[in-house]
């Protein structure tokens, strides 16, 4: 299984491919969070050009429902679910062919 590189690992490629401080691109980055969850919230999309497009997606409140547990084919009632807001993230061309 690939291991998932961290956010430091992350900072300390970006910094040296760039020849920049650790510590300027850590508030770009962060920069780019504050501004990428501001703009989720007002807009609900957020584009981060050749990378990905975040989008907000509301799911609607369901009912509590009658259904069978998948486990061991018993009857069971599965519980209602309240409206929520669910971000996805879906990439942009070019990350789908750089894959």
């Amino acid at each position: 299984m690939a291991v998932q590189m961290t956010k430091s690992q992350l900072i300390e490629k970006i910094a040296a491919n760039n020849e920049l401080a650790k510590k300027d691109v850590k508030g770009v980055l962060e920069t780019l969070a504050t501004i990428g969850y501001k703009e989720l919230k007002k807009t609900g999309v957020f584009l981060v050009p050749g990378f990905a497009k975040f989008v907000v997606i509301k799911k609607p409140a369901t009912k509590a429902r009658a259904g069978t547990n998948p486990f061991n084919g018993e009857p069971m009632m599965f519980k209602a679910k309240p409206a929520r807001k669910i971000v996805r993230a879906r990439p942009v061309k070019a990350a789908k062919d750089a894959v």
